[in-house]
C-alpha cells in the first residue's frame, strides 16, 4: 500500500519590477512610433493613440506630484525629530552641500570643454529667424524670493484667460502649483520649533509620523503603476516630438548627450569608487528613479521615487535621506544647471559671433555651481539658461534657437539630475559611516517593495522566494 500526494500547485509570479519597466519602455517606443506614423487628425489635432499615451503618462506624473508636498513636509519634520540625538547633523548638511558643489563643478567643466571642442554654435544649420526672447527669465533675486513661503503650504495659484479662435474671451482657467523649496523651508522651521517646544510637541510629532506612514503606503501603490506610466510617457515623447527637430541642432544635441554620458558614466563612477562604493550596485539600485526621470522629464515628479530608492535600495538612513533628497531635487541639477547652460551659453556666443574671455568661462562655472539655488523656486532648464546668458551679457534671444529640441534634451538632463540627487546622499552617508552597506551591496529594484514581501512571506513564504515551502513529512510506504 502506498500513499500518493497531489502535486503542489505553484502560483504564477508576475515578472520582476525591472522586467516590467524594460518591457514598458520597449512597448512605449513601439506605440509612440505607431502614433507618429498615424499622424495628426484633419484639424491638426493629435490622434487617439497619442492622446491615450499622453493621458496615461500625465496622470501617473500627476499622482506622483500629488504626494510631493505632504511627503516632503512630513518626512523632513520626522527627520529633524530623529536627528535630535545625532551630533553630526550640521556636518551632514555641510557635506551634502559640498558634494553638490563638487559634482556640479566637474559637470560644468565637461560642458565648457565640449563646447570649445565641438563648437555647436558654428556647426549648426538653424536660422537666425528662430531667435526669440524667452517669456520668463531667472535672476539672482529668485533665490531670496523663493525661500520666503507665500503661504504655510507653499502653494501658488495662477490664472489665465481662455479665448476662442476669433479672439473672444470664453473663460478663465486656473491652476494650483507648489514650491518645493518653500515647503522645505517651512518643514525645517516647524521641525526645529517642535524640538524647542519639547514634550508638548510629542503629540504633533506622533501624528506627523503616522501621516508619513500613510503617505508612504499611498506612494507605494502609485509606484507600482510605474511600468504603465513609463509606457505612456515614452510613447507620448516619441509621438509628440519625434527626432526630426534634431537635424539643424544635431551637433549641439550630440554635445549635450555626450556631456551627460560623461557625467553619468565617468564622473559619478569615479566619485563612487573613490568612496569605496560599487558602481554597478549604485546604478542597479537607482535605476527605477533614473528611468522614470528620463521619461517624465520632472525631478519633482520623480522625487518620491528617488527618495524611496535612496532609502530602500542604496541604504541611506531615512532620517538623512528625507532631508537630502528633497534639497537635491530643488538645487542639485548637474544636467539642467551645469552641462546644459554651459554648452548653451557657448552655443549662443558662437552663433552670434561673440568672443568669450577666460573670465567669462569662470563666470559660467560660478553661475552653474551656485546659480541652481537661485532658480530653485522656478522650474525648467531654460530659466537657468537665461540666468547664465544675462549674467554674461549674451543675447537672451538665443534661447529661442534651442526651444525646438528642448524636450528631447530634457529627458537626458533630468535623468542625470536624479542620478546625482541619489548619488550625493549615498556618498555622504558612506563617508559619515551611516550607510547600510549590506543593503547597498544587495540593491535591486525589488527592494522598493520589501514591505509587501514581508507581509506575503508571513502568509505564504513560497510566493516570495519563488520556491515551495518545505514539504511536510509524508507517511511511510507500507
Amino acid at each position: 500500500m502506498s500513499t500518493s500526494t497531489a502535486p503542489t500547485r505553484r502560483r504564477l509570479r508576475a515578472p520582476s519590477f525591472t522586467v516590467q519597466i524594460l518591457a514598458a519602455l520597449v512597448l512605449g517606443v513601439l506605440l509612440g512610433w505607431w502614433a507618429l506614423a498615424i499622424g495628426e487628425g484633419p484639424n491638426e489635432e493629435p490622434n487617439g493613440l497619442t492622446v491615450a499615451l499622453s493621458t496615461i503618462g500625465s496622470t501617473f506624473v500627476s499622482l506622483l506630484r500629488a504626494t510631493v508636498p505632504p511627503l516632503v513636509f512630513t518626512a523632513i519634520v520626522a527627520s529633524i525629530a530623529n536627528l535630535r540625538g545625532v551630533a553630526n547633523a550640521a556636518r551632514l548638511a555641510g557635506q551634502t552641500l559640498l558634494w553638490f558643489a563638487i559634482t556640479a563643478a566637474a559637470s560644468v567643466v565637461i560642458g565648457i570643454g565640449l563646447g570649445l571642442l565641438m563648437q555647436p554654435g558654428i556647426n549648426t544649420s538653424v536660422g537666425a529667424d528662430a531667435a526669440s526672447d524667452p517669456g520668463r527669465s531667472g535672476s539672482w533675486l529668485d533665490f531670496l524670493s523663493g525661500l520666503v513661503p507665500v503661504n504655510f503650504l507653499g502653494l501658488e495659484t495662477s490664472a489665465s484667460l481662455q479665448t476662442s479662435e476669433a479672439g473672444d474671451i470664453t473663460g478663465v482657467g486656473s491652476s494650483l502649483s507648489f514650491n518645493v523649496l518653500q515647503i522645505l523651508v517651512m518643514a525645517l522651521v516647524v521641525g526645529i520649533a517642535a524640538l524647542k517646544v519639547g514634550d508638548k510637541a510629542e503629540p504633533f510629532l506622533s501624528v506627523n509620523r503616522s501621516l508619513l506612514a500613510i503617505i508612504q503606503k499611498v506612494l507605494w501603490w502609485i509606484i507600482r503603476l510605474a511600468p504603465l506610466g513609463t509606457l505612456g510617457l515614452i510613447g507620448r515623447a516619441i509621438a509628440t516630438y519625434g527626432w526630426d527637430a534634431l537635424a539643424p541642432l544635431g551637433t549641439f544635441a550630440g554635445a549635450v548627450y555626450i556631456g551627460l554620458a560623461l557625467v553619468l558614466l565617468v564622473v559619478y563612477p569615479i566619485v563612487l569608487r573613490t568612496n569605496g562604493l560599487g558602481v554597478m550596485r549604485f546604478f542597479r539600485g537607482a535605476w527605477p528613479a533614473i528611468q522614470l526621470a528620463f521619461v517624465s522629464r520632472s525631478s519633482i515628479g520623480t522625487l518620491p521615487l528617488t527618495q524611496r530608492v535612496t532609502e530602500r535600495n542604496l541604504g541611506v538612513p531615512p532620517a538623512y535621506a528625507s532631508f537630502a533628497v528633497p534639497l537635491g531635487a530643488t538645487t542639485k541639477m548637474d544636467g539642467c544647471a551645469s552641462i546644459y547652460p554651459a554648452l548653451a551659453a557657448i552655443f549662443v556666443a558662437q552663433f552670434f559671433g561673440l568672443e568669450l574671455a577666460v573670465t567669462d568661462y569662470l563666470l559660467i562655472a560660478f553661475v552653474s555651481v551656485v546659480g541652481s539655488a537661485a532658480t530653485a523656486g522656478l522650474t525648467g532648464a531654460l530659466v537657468m539658461l537665461t540666468l547664465t546668458l544675462s549674467t554674461l551679457g549674451l543675447p537672451l534671444e538665443g534661447v529661442g534657437l534651442l526651444l525646438a529640441i528642448d524636450p528631447i534634451l530634457d529627458m537626458g538632463r533630468t535623468a542625470t539630475n536624479v542620478a546625482g540627487q541619489a548619488l550625493v546622499p549615498t556618498v555622504v552617508a558612506k563617508r559619515e559611516g551611516i550607510l547600510d552597506v549590506e543593503r547597498y551591496n544587495s540593491a535591486n529594484a525589488e527592494n522598493l517593495f520589501s514591505d509587501e514581501d514581508e507581509e506575503r512571506a508571513a502568509e505564504a513564504p513560497e510566493q516570495v522566494s519563488g520556491r515551495p515551502a518545505a514539504a511536510e513529512p509524508q507517511p511511510a510506504r507500507a
